[in-house]
């Protein structure tokens, strides 16, 4: 049975410092490392569990705070269980997400970019980049602005991928050489069906290896077990694609589980 081990960790940026969990194979040999980006709700147990499965897998996982300019996380109080109807913890985080412009995005994945590549524990070569909910834009950015080090990227569940604005995320699929996998709720008013096809249309349309998929009955933040939302199915088979892809992309035939 592979020993995990999970630590906290500090990323300098150049905004400031970045809270993070690391959590590697305690095997002292180096793995593939993976950027995850985390949904609305932050870097909590429940993600920290998600990065622990993936090193499980054989990656060295690395979970930003990306709202590190606000505090360190939690930086909104939250249940041990998260309903996700209630009003008032979103008007505690919107405006937290919404100070995340993709200029300071852009700013902080190079960061966390650094960081992860010249870890101890992380492999040389290329990572791969995986996010939730408003991570998965970030995750598609990532991709976009650091195509020489991404070559795997995943959304699940993401909201507002391509949109009519000049700052969609979408608009990067010109820039990414990574293969590139999408797992979205059939139930997510955030991503209806024409910007889906809108966002497949560019990654077509720029030659990017991809897999769009929509997860029949799951809602939006379908994986994330500590809240209302979760959906069991939806949850497994994002595992199931995400570390195909990864496996893929970083290690190919040579993966060691």
């Amino acid at each position: 049975m592979t020993v995990i081990r999970g630590t906290s960790v500090d990323i300098p940026t150049q905004d400031g410092t970045a809270d993070a969990y690391l959590a590697y194979p305690d095997d002292r040999s180096p793995h593939p490392g993976v950027l995850l980006y985390m949904d609305a709700f932050g870097l909590r147990p429940h993600l920290k569990g998600m990065a622990d499965r993936l090193a499980e897998n054989g990656y060295t996982v690395l979970v930003p705070n990306v709202l590190y300019r606000h505090g360190r996380a939690p930086v909104v109080e939250l249940p041990e269980f998260i309903d996700t109807e209630r009003p008032e913890l979103f008007q505690q985080i919107t405006p937290l997400i919404r100070s995340l412009t993709p200029e300071v995005a852009d700013r902080d994945a190079d960061a966390y970019l650094h960081w992860l590549t010249n870890c101890p524990q992380v492999a040389d070569g290329p990572v791969g980049v995986t996010g939730y909910c408003m991570g998965a834009r970030l995750a598609l950015r990532t991709a976009g602005s650091h195509p020489e080090q991404v070559a795997a990227v995943a959304g699940f569940h993401g909201g507002r991928l391509a949109t009519d604005t000049p700052d969609s995320p979408h608009l990067v699929a010109d820039r990414i050489t990574a293969e590139v996998y999408f797992g979205h709720a059939d139930q997510d008013p955030s991503m209806p069906p024409e910007q889906i096809e809108r966002l497949d249309r560019a990654l077509t349309e720029a030659g990017v290896r991809h897999r769009s998929e929509v997860y029949p009955g799951a809602s939006h933040g379908f994986t994330q077990g500590d809240t209302s939302n979760y959906h069991h199915e939806g949850a497994e088979r994002h595992w199931t694609e995400l570390l195909a892809l990864l496996d893929r992309n970083l290690r190919g035939a040579d993966r060691a589980v």
